[in-house]
């Protein structure tokens, strides 16, 4: 029998075992990298939670907008400084732009916590597929958390971190209306627009309320890149983008598909209203250089403040349109030989801004009294085209605007307005500092006589006005004119009594208020009060004044410029121009028409004007202050009255003191007064009522008044007037 052979031993036992080893090692291994990797996530979630609560979470609201400008009723004129951003509750931003937002940007918003892992490992899939970064991870939590902080504006994954760290603690301080509101207010949509109402406002000049769903789509879909899918640069690949968001809100069942159709097919209006707007033009401009003087740095950057000027906005309105519709006229009469504005403006490329324009133009400033705010600034007919502002900037000739200051220097040093003074040619050195061959002539060519110094200014009369200014002294009348608000002149001399002197419609409007202000000088301001952010006053203008001529002497000017609007050079106020409000002012005309000046007032306020063209040249023949300027003048004041700065009746706030006066003399009159013809009665304020008797009559003075008991005579004035009439 043949032996039995035993059986090979199988090797499997063996190998399952080191099979199993090895699915041990690699459970153990999986396990360690797991608890590695856990350990490690954990510790990274710990540093980086660490670095998220160094960020202050108050800021996501603390958005730079643009500081806005009121009037002096509230009423807006413009917006400046800060970031060009308006910040809207979210209740005012359309329901249909924040479904849109939702579905292009973060459609699992409401169910996250700031991290949409979905999205994460469904963009890591994708950028994994592609080979690069096609598609990014971030919610709209993170997106706030990136803009809001500048140092998160990276690409790195430390940045990537801190950013998700940081979305999971927004989470848990802000409610999901908050976060959409800080998003919405934030967003950037192209240079110089932030935020979705100037968006709105914008592409398509309505408020974020007011966008219907094709709109909210378009302006969702920019998002991504503003710059690229402008409306204004690539209305077709903007189209695109509001398709796509379109088609994304029909998917995540925000819209149906009958409103995904009719959204597609709506028209779209663009209103293609500029990012930034010259709003206001001149007195907004003036705002803004005051502003840059009164706030620091970091207040201009931030905006966000209210600022209460004193200007009217229906004033402005109605100044601009009066500047416009007279000076459009005055280019319209025969013999105006110089460029059109509506010529010009067919000419004019839209964008070139040029320092001095061809065409006419006019400058206008209106003061409250009361304060020194100005109510109404006008510095130009076009703001666009040049932004030279003529009512505060550079000066031109005053013309007989000046002349009001040089009686009023006459009147402080004795004279009194029924004195008589010489209207006739100007003899060689018979004027202090001036050329002996110096003999300016009057207006019409006409020389009168004799005549008062009331009919002498009423009338306008150079001659006299000279002789007043030299007997006052040019360095009295200069004191004078620099307290009342004028620049120094680099020259001085004589011919500043009848208008060599430099000036503009600010300073020429704060001078002429003297006058109604019983010789008080208020400085003149624009902005009232500046508020922040939390309400609080952070500046307001005190009103500054200071005393340029004495009560009295204010008194006596009202009542000669009154006549001036009455039977003067401004005449045609009453009548033509149909104001009758009481008042007082003073045109003015320069050598050969260059320029045309009224300045006047009422009680409640002051305005000057000025026309003229911005190289010097003459207007037009027969161009006076009475002519070009007056209109402009009773337009925007009789529109001031409309709007309730009703004015009174002059009021005589000082005692008055009959007294009979000698007109040669300008003293008390004697007997000797009243046979010659030159005694006249007069109501004078008790400073004013001169301390002499009139020693060019002979004759019995009369009895003084009670109060003037010791006399004082005044032999200067005597003695200067004399040699007139000899």
């Amino acid at each position: 029998m043949r032996k039995k052979q035993p059986e090979p031993r199988k090797p499997a036992k063996r190998t399952l075992s080191r099979w199993q080893s090895f699915k041990r090692l690699v459970l153990v291994a999986f396990m360690s990298l797991s608890l590695l990797c856990t350990l490690a996530a954990a510790v990274v979630i710990g540093i980086y939670s660490n670095l998220a609560k160094d960020y202050d979470l108050t800021k996501l609201g603390q958005m730079p907008e643009r500081t806005i400008v009121m009037d002096c009723n509230g009423a807006v004129l413009g917006r400046m400084h800060g970031e060009n951003r308006i910040i809207v509750p979210l209740s005012e931003v359309s329901p249909f732009f924040i479904k849109a937002l939702l579905a292009r940007e973060d459609a699992r918003f409401h169910s996250h916590h700031g991290i949409d892992y979905k999205g994460v490992l469904r963009a890591a899939l994708r950028n994994l597929k592609d080979r690069r970064v096609v598609q990014g991870a971030s919610t709209l939590t993170m997106q706030l958390a990136r803009n809001s902080y500048p140092d998160l504006d990276d690409r790195s994954l430390h940045r990537k971190l801190v950013e998700m760290m940081l979305a999971r603690r927004i989470e848990k301080a802000c409610t999901k209306d908050q976060i959409i509101e800080h998003y919405v207010n934030r967003i950037f949509y192209g240079p110089g627009i932030y935020g979705v109402q100037r968006a709105s406002q914008v592409y398509f000049g309505k408020h974020a309320s007011q966008l219907n769903l094709s709109e909210a789509a378009m302006i969702a879909g920019i998002i991504r890149s503003p710059v690229r899918f402008s409306p204004f640069r690539n209305y077709e690949g903007a189209l695109k983008e509001r398709d796509d968001v379109l088609k994304r809100m029909v998917e995540t069942k925000m819209i149906t598909p009958e409103e995904e159709i009719a959204a597609r097919y709506a028209d779209i209006a663009l209103h293609a209203q500029p990012a930034f707007q010259s709003q206001g033009g001149y007195a907004l401009d003036a705002v803004r250089r005051d502003l840059d003087l009164i706030l620091e740095q970091q207040e201009i950057e931030d905006g966000g403040l209210q600022v209460f000027t004193t200007l009217n906005k229906d004033l402005q309105d109605a100044a601009e349109g009066a500047v416009e519709k007279r000076l459009s006229a005055v280019e319209k009469q025969r013999g105006y030989a110089h460029p059109k504005k509506v010529d010009f403006d067919r000419t004019w490329d839209g964008a070139q801004e040029i320092s001095s324009t061809p065409y006419l133009q006019g400058a206008l400033m209106m003061l409250d009294n009361n304060t020194g705010g100005i109510l109404s600034l006008i510095g130009g007919r076009d703001y666009r085209q040049s932004k030279y502002n003529r009512a505060t900037q550079g000066e031109r000739q005053v013309g007989s605007t000046v002349k009001p200051f040089v009686y009023a220097a006459g009147i402080a040093s004795g004279f009194m307005p029924g004195t008589y003074i010489n209207d006739a040619p100007i003899q060689p050195g018979e004027i202090d500092g001036a050329d002996p061959g110096w003999s300016p002539q009057n207006s019409d060519g006409k020389f009168l006589g004799l005549a008062t110094v009331t009919d002498g200014l009423v009338r306008s009369r150079n001659t006299m006005t000279v002789r007043l200014g030299n007997y006052a002294g040019l360095n009295r009348v200069l004191e004078l004119l620099s307290n009342a608000g004028f620049s120094k002149p680099a020259s001085p001399t004589p011919q500043i009594f009848i208008g060599n002197l430099g000036g503009n419609p600010r300073q020429l409007t704060s001078a002429i208020s003297i006058f109604p202000n019983q010789g008080i000088r208020r400085r003149p301001f624009l902005i009232d009060r500046i508020i922040d952010k939390a309400g609080n006053v952070i500046y307001q203008t005190p009103v500054l004044e200071s005393e340029v001529i004495t009560p009295s002497v204010a008194l006596l000017m009202r009542n000669i410029l009154s006549q001036v609007l009455d039977r003067g050079t401004a005449a045609a106020l009453r009548g033509t121009y149909g104001f009758k409000e009481p008042g007082g002012g003073k045109t003015g005309t320069t050598n050969d028409y260059k320029d045309a000046w009224f300045a006047g007032y009422t009680d409640r306020v002051s305005c000057g004007v000025w026309v003229g063209l911005d190289k010097p040249q003459t207007i037009v023949e027969e161009g006076y202050g009475g002519t070009l300027a007056l209109p402009i003048w009773a337009d925007v004041m009789k529109k001031a009255v409309a709007l309730g700065y009703k004015t009174e009746a002059p009021k005589v706030l000082l005692p008055l003191t009959k007294v009979t006066l000698c007109r040669v003399s300008s003293q008390l009159a004697t007997d000797g007064c009243g046979h010659a013809g030159t005694a006249y009665e007069e109501s004078l304020p008790y400073d004013l009522i001169p301390q002499g008797f009139c020693l060019e009559h002979q004759g019995r003075a009369a009895p003084p008044p009670r109060h003037m008991q010791q006399q004082q005579q005044q032999r200067g004035l005597i003695d200067r007037i004399r040699g007139w009439f000899r």
